[in-house]
């Protein structure tokens, strides 16, 4: 099947307090993490550091190729320096194509020397080059989206979500932000010709909206097996806005023992109001909140993983009353607006039925879909006298 632009990050180890990672259904090289060598401070030899069975899986490259020596490639480290790099978040060769020289000083052990060995370590290993306009479309064209579950919506994204970016999503509540993420969450393990990629899903739940048993009647819907997808599905809840930050960290590790596809954050912003209130601590809450989705956007570089965040709304005084849209304006400012690479904006309509609105996005134009929320997840609402009508979306998919 397609598959996104995944730079699949292996981590040296898992952090602390996440359970084992379930095999996926989907048959991969997974190289057992117990099978790296330990040399106790003492550089590896250069036979173990190309050894790709015991270091890299598909896509990635493990930080002991940095063991090597710099006449083959790599930087010369000890072990203890690698476990560094991995206990300051940086849990594969491709995460330091991604961070400034002045971060990887901050690393414990780490001097100019050694970092600017490091870097171009990195650079040799996994060379970031540039490309024509030719192969980019092509590149594009082949990854993956991940249906909605519904026709409407896909037609307005021009297939799905797309992997490697932010998508955002805000609205007042029930608008359907969070049936949509647990629709997500199954879709996404679907097989690519069904609108999937056959991944698994990491859910991040501040609002204790998260539930299992939704998960289960959208299985039954698409025809999957429900304990696959219960098991394929790894859920954290966050309990404050630190926390929140800590789990990014946690999955950065996580997502490189198995082949992750898709990351939700419901809600990204609610956590943040609560934990900086009034005026005094705005500043303070808008560079948390820009360090946090910039760690987002990392992730979804270093993983090639779709990112979903949910955002919640605040109410505009003053605003015209004949539009909810005026009336509103999701939480964040700027930075929110700067962060997501495609903005939807959802309100309810009549019964079950949500219209969700385009309202930013680098390669789609502006528009409305029209979609249900059924008790499989997110569905079209053709058929149904009070939508009056099809496809709503001004850009479809061919």
């Amino acid at each position: 099947g397609r598959r996104g632009p995944q730079i699949a990050a292996a981590a040296t180890g898992m952090a602390a307090g996440w359970p084992d990672e379930p095999d996926c259904k989907r048959q991969r090289h997974d190289p057992v993490a117990n099978s790296v060598p330990q040399s106790h401070g003492q550089p590896i030899t250069v036979s173990e550091a190309y050894d790709d069975d015991a270091w890299d899986t598909a896509g990635s490259t493990k930080l002991q190729r940095l063991c090597a020596p710099a006449s083959h490639g790599g930087a010369g480290l000890h072990m203890a320096d690698v476990a560094a790099l991995a206990s300051s978040g940086i849990p594969c060769v491709e995460a330091l194509m991604f961070i400034p020289l002045q971060k990887l000083l901050e690393v414990k052990g780490m001097d100019v020397q050694k970092a600017q060995r490091v870097m171009a370590a990195a650079q040799y290993l996994v060379p970031i080059r540039m490309m024509n306009c030719a192969d980019m479309l092509h590149m594009r064209r082949s990854t993956f989206q991940i249906t909605t579950g519904s026709a409407e919506l896909d037609c307005l994204l021009g297939g799905g979500i797309e992997p490697g970016q932010i998508t955002e999503m805000y609205g007042e509540f029930c608008s359907g932000k969070t049936q949509l993420c647990h629709t997500l969450a199954v879709t996404c393990q679907l097989p690519a010709e069904n609108g999937g990629c056959e991944s698994k899903v990491l859910y991040l739940d501040t609002e204790n909206t998260f539930r299992p048993e939704r998960l289960v009647a959208i299985a039954r819907r698409f025809g999957i097996h429900e304990e696959d997808v219960l098991e394929n599905v790894t859920c954290a809840k966050a309990f404050n806005a630190e926390h929140q930050d800590r789990l990014l960290d946690e999955a950065d590790h996580i997502f490189g023992r198995a082949r992750y596809g898709l990351l939700i954050v419901d809600s990204a912003t609610g956590l943040f109001r609560t934990d900086y209130s009034g005026m005094h601590e705005l500043m303070e809450r808008q560079l948390a909140l820009n360090v946090y989705l910039r760690k987002l956007q990392r992730m979804a570089d270093t993983h090639g993983v779709a990112v979903v965040i949910t955002n919640q709304v605040m109410a505009m005084p003053g605003g015209e009353p004949s539009s909810l849209e005026q009336q509103v304006k999701p939480v964040g400012g700027h930075i929110m607006g700067h962060a997501s690479q495609t903005r939807l904006f959802l309100r309810k309509a009549r019964g079950n039925l949500r219209v969700c609105r385009l309202v930013d996005s680098p390669s789609l134009a502006e528009g409305e879909a029209l979609f249900a929320i059924e008790k499989g997840g997110v569905a079209d609402s053709y058929n149904r006298p009070e939508a009056g009508g099809g496809c709503m979306g001004v850009l479809c998919a061919p």
